[in-house]
């Protein structure tokens, strides 16, 4: 650290991130902050990524991490009082500036109240106002300073109703390459080159790893039928999922499928396979920016599915139809959501390269749009909220 470096007062920064992608942003703004600004402390909750990164997690991230209306209200007493401990704590220590990466039912309130106490709030990732409660911009913009967008129609729905944003591209699109050498990265994961390899991703919460592996690996024992050769990858965001699809592959049944689990490194998966099985949400884009053809899925309990179904504004779940504007992925949802059809599905885009190549071609064009200095953006604008330079 040069000698100008160490005379800058010492920042404190807040950050929360409730699941396991907003740890993977939280850890790239972390590091891209301290590069700008050495003389800076990171306070909050945060999970692996963001530990390795130097934050001081105050409480364990994979409490927050649940996923449904119904689930959530089993854990909501939990969830309730971590919120008030995070609040009480971050008052107590004044951080420059609180941002909430993501899980927003979390992360607004806590910004909220810490704006409330004169704490500067940003928040990494706007909520899909444009797919569902759009009225609640109106609230957002009264919540925090200003909103760090992720895709570019975002921000003028806050500039609409007097609010801060900027759209900072994805951090994925800035990470991942736009060229693929699949061929490459079987040989880096030591995978066959001519046998069909296939990537489950059930998703990066323990609660959704039980409602959709059961189902993604009936339809990887019909995939396994057809391609005898056929090898799986899963890949797996955090220990705790780790374990939980550990304990579902050790049932008897599940033993003579041809499974390789891996810790993290989904990207590596999609750039090595043929095909993914993922679950709907930021695993669908990191799939896309692969350049590698999915089948969305998604399942969650009737009783949530009835709750949330009319509340969507947009004729599609994932985001590469979203942002594409059109359904270029099937998406197998609910009653849909059947081994048979996800496993069709999957055989199809295997036997159709034409259409395959295609899709890479839509997917393309999605990365370049997406492709900006994300961190570096996102590092100037925390800091410029944590130095009052806004």
């Amino acid at each position: 650290m040069n000698k100008a470096a160490t005379e800058l007062p010492i920042l404190t920064i807040a950050l929360c991130a409730g699941e396991a992608s907003g740890d993977l942003l939280g850890a790239h703004l972390m590091n891209a902050i301290r590069t700008r600004y050495p003389r800076v402390q990171f306070v909050g909750i945060g999970g692996p990524r963001m530990l390795a990164a130097g934050i001081q997690s105050l409480y364990d991230q994979e409490k927050l991490a649940v996923r449904g209306f119904v689930e959530v209200v089993k854990k909501l007493p939990e969830i309730l009082a971590i919120r008030r401990g995070l609040i009480r704590s971050l008052k107590q220590i004044k951080p420059q500036v609180f941002v909430g990466i993501d899980a927003p039912d979390f992360n607004l309130g806590v910004a909220e109240s810490l704006k409330q106490a004169g704490i500067a709030t940003v928040h990494y990732v706007s909520p899909s106002v444009w797919a569902w409660r759009r009225k609640r911009v109106k609230k957002i913009v009264k919540q925090v300073d200003e909103v760090l967008c992720l895709f570019p129609m975002e921000p003028e729905l806050y500039r609409q109703a007097g609010g801060r944003a900027r759209f900072v591209g994805h951090p994925l699109a800035q990470t991942l390459p736009l060229v693929i050498d699949r061929k490459a990265k079987r040989q880096q994961l030591k995978l066959s080159e001519q046998a069909p390899v296939f990537v489950l991703m059930p998703g990066s919460r323990v609660s959704e790893i039980d409602f959709m592996a059961p189902i993604f690996l009936q339809a990887a024992e019909i995939i396994h039928q057809r391609y005898p050769q056929a090898q799986f990858l899963l890949p797996l965001a955090t220990a705790a999922t780790r374990q939980r699809m550990q304990d579902i592959l050790a049932q008897p049944v599940w033993q003579k499928l041809p499974i390789r689990l891996m810790s993290a490194h989904a990207e590596m998966a999609c750039q090595a396979a043929d095909v993914a099985l993922v679950t709907s949400g930021t695993a669908t884009l990191e799939v896309a920016l692969c350049q590698c053809p999915m089948v969305i899925s998604y399942k969650i309990s009737p009783l949530t599915y009835a709750y949330v179904k009319h509340k969507i504004k947009v004729p599609y779940v994932g985001l590469p139809n979203i942002l594409l504007d059109r359904g270029v992925v099937p998406e197998l949802l609910q009653s849909n959501a059947t081994p048979q059809k996800l496993a069709e599905a999957v055989i199809h885009w295997y036997e159709s390269p034409q259409e395959v190549q295609d899709l890479q071609a839509d997917f393309s064009a999605l990365h370049q749009q997406l492709r900006l200095n994300t961190d570096e953006l996102s590092a100037q604008a925390v800091l410029q909220h944590a130095t009052g330079q806004i």
